[in-house]
């Protein structure tokens, strides 16, 4: 059955852009900042539609307003005659549709609808074999729900829709927490196939939708750093941050031949061991629960040494504010683990605070390496997987830093001369 979709009251507003601003609407950044405004002529609500004009009153895309944020719009459109309705959204799913899976091909699993990048900006689809899990994250978009809906149920055809409108940016855009069953029937957890291996996902509670598709394809990156070398042993492995098991498994099946997974979580770790049961991998696995800064520190101390360190931990920044602390948190952590590697193993370390660049990502690694008195050699360094599209014009959404160290020593300290 299609859900009853109504209208949102649509009356257009026109937001006049300075002279002198920088050309990033033009290349296609989706957002407008309160900086780049001369004018805004009409009402100006939460959730607005409104019409982005140049500071000639030329068309230049079509928007929906924040006026408390300092990203004052949102671009949903390029397209002066694109009304905003049923029809639009039916669209902008069907064209997100169409590129997983010329992309993905059957994977059972995987990010459907990725905000700004595919031009629905403050929504999010993750798509689990017939059940969709989806989050509002916008007023603007807000106002849609019913329509987003019903282009969701017709164009994909699930089983079941689910809102994990849970997410607390939902509070600063004024909107109410909740999670529930906006369509059909969602069992929990889902069962799905990823690189051949088996997941149950937690639907209903897990962290974001459940299971963190942005590191499918650098979940399968991994497989040389932990098979089997010419020795016929595979890697010793350590991982932090391991949240539901994804990478233990992945290390363990492409040959691992021990794995310690490491999260502050005991639920989350829980979850991990029975993936682990459900692919036959749990007799070569430990699970601690502790914080990972603290063990790193304890294992240093018993003198432990791993061929392969995982570090996938979450965004330690938030705002612009907390990247300095949080550039300190990374230093502190990929110090510990490069301090832990054989000589030439490999360190496998992520980022996935916005905030922290690329660039700021790979000289903080360097400076830890500096200090952990070790020569690194960047093998891989990569971002999301093809269902998180980039938009060019903004670098500042692509959050995710994946990169692989080969780790050497420096050799041993210098003295003084003679």
């Amino acid at each position: 059955m299609t859900p009853h979709s109504t209208a949102p009251t649509t009356q257009w507003t026109s937001v006049v852009l300075k002279r002198n601003r920088k050309r990033r609407l033009e290349a296609g950044h989706p957002w407008i900042f309160s900086s780049e405004i001369d004018e805004i002529q009409g009402p100006f609500e939460s959730g607005q539609l409104v019409h982005i004009l140049n500071h000639q009153n030329l068309y230049m895309a079509t928007a929906y307003a924040n006026p408390s944020s300092q990203i004052v719009c949102r671009i949903l459109s390029y397209n002066e005659f694109d009304d905003i309705d049923l029809e639009f959204f039916k669209t902008r799913v069907r064209q997100a549709k169409a590129l997983r899976e010329r992309l993905l091909g059957s994977a059972e699993g995987y990010r459907l609808i990725y905000g700004e990048a595919d031009f629905l900006p403050g929504l999010v689809v993750d798509r689990y074999k017939d059940i969709l899990v989806a989050q509002i994250l916008t007023a603007g978009m807000e106002r849609f729900k019913e329509w987003i809906l019903e282009a969701l149920v017709e164009e994909c055809r699930p089983t079941g829709v689910y809102w994990r409108n849970d997410v607390s940016v939902r509070k600063l855009e004024g909107l109410s927490l909740y999670t529930e069953v906006a369509y059909g029937t969602v069992p929990n957890p889902i069962r799905i196939v990823e690189n051949g291996l088996q997941f149950d996902i937690d639907v209903y509670s897990g962290q974001k939708t459940g299971h963190f598709f942005d590191q499918r394809d650098n979940r399968r990156l991994i497989r040389p750093f932990v098979a089997p070398t010419h020795s016929g042993r595979g890697a010793k492995m350590l991982e932090c941050f391991c949240h539901t098991g994804a990478f233990t498994a992945h290390a363990l099946a492409y040959g691992a031949n021990h794995v310690t997974a490491v999260d502050i979580s005991q639920t989350a770790l829980d979850a991990a061991h029975r993936n682990l049961e459900l692919n036959g991998l749990e007799d070569r696995a430990t699970f601690v629960c502790a914080n990972a800064f603290d063990y790193l520190r304890e294992l240093e101390s018993d003198g432990e040494r791993y061929d392969v360190i995982l570090l996938d931990p979450p965004a330690f920044a938030k705002s612009k504010n907390a990247v300095e602390g949080a550039l300190r948190g990374y230093k502190d952590i990929n110090l510990r683990a490069l301090r832990l590697l054989h000589e030439g193993g490999f360190l496998i370390t992520a980022s996935c605070s916005s905030h922290v660049t690329a660039e700021m990502f790979q000289d903080t690694v360097l400076d830890a390496a500096v200090d952990a008195h070790r020569l690194v050699r960047l093998i891989e360094f990569r971002g999301a997987g093809p269902d998180h599209p980039e938009l060019a014009a903004a670098p500042e959404n692509n959050y995710l830093k994946f990169a692989v160290y080969e780790v050497r020593s420096r050799g041993p300290k210098k003295g003084r001369g003679r």
